[in-house]
């Protein structure tokens, strides 16, 4: 799976290579076509013309629920109201702040 392939691999950039009992095959790669790379322990996806290492799209479903789909606007944090309780306004600010790190939500810009 590379750009500038050398050797046995010449002339088949971004293809995926097998060792079979008749020598090297190869297949090129098509548009959302998926693979393991064992050298950095994580997904490959081809998408728009090269291979993109690490990156996972589409939508993560399990027993039938959905639970992460497209990032979500941004959520401020509590402040202002007649009555403060700092601990729980710290547990949601840590709540949001950890759901921002995770990409579920974008970034508050106020």
């Amino acid at each position: 799976m590379g750009t500038d392939p050398s050797g046995a691999w010449i002339g088949h950039a971004d293809a995926l290579a097998c060792w079979t009992a008749g020598g090297w095959r190869f297949v090129d790669a098509q548009e959302g076509m998926s693979a393991w790379d064992r050298e950095t322990q994580s997904p490959a996806l081809f998408r728009d013309g090269s291979w993109r290492i690490g990156e996972v799209h589409g939508r993560l479903i399990v027993d039938g629920q959905q639970l992460v789909g497209p990032r979500l606007a941004a959520i401020g944090n509590p402040e202002g109201g007649t009555l403060i309780d700092a601990e729980a306004r710290e547990v949601i600010a840590q709540v949001l702040a950890a759901m921002r790190e995770h990409g579920l939500i974008a970034v508050d810009e106020m």
